[in-house]
C-alpha cells in the first residue's frame, strides 16, 4: 500500500516537533538535530521535517512505496505524466536508503515517487531546491547539499491574475 510523502522546511525543529507530535498524538520514528519523521498510519503518511536552511513551508510532495513491483507501477505512470523525469536511482537522503525519481508537476511543484531499503547514518547529499521549488545551476546540474534534484525542464509561465 503506497503513502503519502509530504516534507516541510521548518525555521523552529523543536517547536515544529511539539506541534507535529500533538497533532498525530504521536512522537516522531525518526528524530536528528536537523530532521524528524513520523511514518503514521491515521492518516497513512510520511511526513518530514528538516532544518536546513531552505525557506520554511512545504518543500516536496512524494508517493513511498512499499516493494519493487509497485514502485514499478507509479514510474510507469510518471513516464505518462507530461513532464520530464529525474531518475535519481539508488541514494542516501533524508537519514534513509532509497530508490527514487522525481517530477515536477505543471507548477514547478516537485513530487518524488521512493522505495526505502532501510536506514543511514547521515541526511544524505544531493541537489538543493530553491524557494521550495526544484533549482539548477547555471550548467543546470543539480546543486549539492539536500535531496531535492534540479529539474529537467521549467513548466511555461501562465497568465492570469497570479502570474
Amino acid at each position: 500500500m503506497k503513502r503519502l510523502h509530504v516534507h516541510i522546511a521548518v525555521d523552529d525543529l523543536d517547536r515544529t516537533i511539539g506541534f507535529y507530535s500533538a497533532l498525530f498524538a504521536a512522537e516522531p520514528s525518526v528524530r536528528k538535530a536537523d530532521y524528524a519523521k513520523w511514518m503514521l498510519d491515521d492518516p497513512r503518511v510520511n511526513l518530514a521535517i528538516s532544518q536546513r536552511g531552505a525557506n520554511p513551508g512545504v518543500e516536496h510532495l512524494g508517493i513511498q512505496v512499499e516493494d519493487e513491483s509497485e514502485l514499478a507501477d507509479v514510474y510507469a505512470r510518471l513516464s505518462k505524466a507530461d513532464a520530464p523525469v529525474f531518475e535519481e536511482g539508488e541514494t542516501t537522503c533524508c537519514y534513509a536508503q532509497s530508490e527514487k525519481s522525481w517530477i515536477s508537476d505543471p507548477a514547478g511543484v516537485p513530487w518524488e515517487v521512493f522505495l526505502t531499503h532501510g536506514d543511514a547514518v547521515h541526511y544524505g547529499g544531493g541537489p538543493v531546491i530553491d524557494e521550495a521549488r526544484l533549482a539548477a545551476t547555471p550548467t543546470g546540474m543539480p546543486q549539492a547539499a539536500s535531496c531535492t534534484p534540479a529539474p529537467v525542464a521549467k513548466p511555461e509561465a501562465k497568465s492570469g491574475c497570479c502570474g
